[in-house]
């Protein structure tokens, strides 16, 4: 049998009421009190009821993590960084998978009969429409990995992604390649979108220099490797930005498959960094996404709106480094 309350007031000689005081967020109880509560509790086993708590603070503490792109497994450690983060801060992770879901209607019903006190948008997939109809039905969230916008309707934590599609052009150019190409994740996808118009944005200075475009169906190795052998069908450009470490990843393997090597016969760049990208069977030159820092202020931001819903939205943008490792030719002697 779990340890009640009234056994712990009993214990410490106090009022139930007391001992609820002192495992209530902002209750006010003297210091004395609370040690000689906090020393029954420890005596006893006793942890306070989370659900019982929130009927006394009309806080639940759990927060939405919303996202629908499970396929990716750059996931996997954006998950574990937003879980672990939270429950630093005293919050309850509630996670959500979007990933055929469409009306972002649903998923605030959903949320809401939850009574979640936040919701964050983990996400570079999703429109923006989908974190403001939580703010619409007044539900502080913040949109993690979201498109950027000079004046955003709700708390935007990202990358400037046509940026990193200029970078990444800028990175296959400097290396002498004359016919360049982007494979993109989802067409309808706003991160492929920006990406890809950052790169033909850049391209465009240099008419000399052939360029074109193709999207894979989501962003997971099978779809970057099934984009990739249908390309190799044709002729194929001699490099690629892979809008994704994964989409890349499956690429290479295609690449490989048709007895063609990378960067030797075709040169790849991809985007995020994701652990598997520094494997050495993989070695995958990309674009660096600052994943820790924009989950650990996602959280400072959320942590931020739970004390003041009317905070006005902000955008806080983190830059991108190339990050070299053997998937492109070299530098040319002289750029060095």
């Amino acid at each position: 049998m779990s340890v009640t309350l009234k056994e712990v007031a009993e214990r410490a000689g106090v009022s139930r009421s007391a001992v609820s005081r002192t495992f209530t967020d902002g209750a006010s109880v003297s210091d004395k009190m609370r040690r000689k509560v906090e020393k029954a509790a420890r005596e006893l086993g006793y942890s306070p009821n989370a659900l019982a708590s929130s009927l006394t603070t009309g806080r639940t503490k759990l927060i939405g993590l919303v996202s629908n792109n499970f396929h990716n497994p750059i996931f996997l450690q954006v998950f574990d960084l937003f879980t672990r983060g939270l429950q630093d801060k005293g919050l309850r992770p509630l996670l959500v998978n979007l990933s055929h879901e469409t009306e972002p209607e649903n998923s605030v019903r959903m949320l809401k009969q939850y009574s979640v006190d936040g919701a964050v948008v983990a996400s570079s997939t999703l429109p923006p429409e989908f974190a403001k109809a939580f703010r619409d039905a007044d539900v502080p969230v913040v949109h993690s990995f979201g498109r950027y916008s000079s004046a955003p309707h709700v708390h935007v934590v990202t990358i400037d992604n046509r940026e990193a599609g200029r970078l990444a052009a800028q990175t296959l150019i400097a290396r002498g390649y004359t016919d360049v190409a982007f494979l993109g994740g989802p067409e309808q996808a706003t991160s492929t979108q920006d990406r890809l118009a950052g790169f033909m944005s850049e391209l465009s200075a240099h008419p000399q220099i052939r360029s074109s475009h193709s999207f894979a169906d989501a962003y997971s190795f099978d779809a970057g490797r099934a984009e990739m052998l249908r390309i190799l069908q044709s002729r194929p450009a001699q490099a690629y930005f892979c809008g994704d470490d994964v989409l890349s990843i499956g690429a290479l393997s295609a690449i490989a498959d048709q007895g063609l090597s990378c960067p030797g016969d075709i040169g790849i760049i991809g985007l995020n960094d994701m652990e598997m990208a520094r494997w050495e069977n993989i070695n995958l030159t990309t674009i660096h996404q600052p994943i820790e820092q924009i989950v650990s202020s996602s959280i400072e931001l959320m942590v931020a709106l739970l004390a003041d819903p009317d905070r006005p939205p902000e955008v806080r943008i983190y830059s991108c480094p190339v990050i070299e490792r053997g998937t492109l030719r070299p530098l040319p002697t002289a750029a060095l």
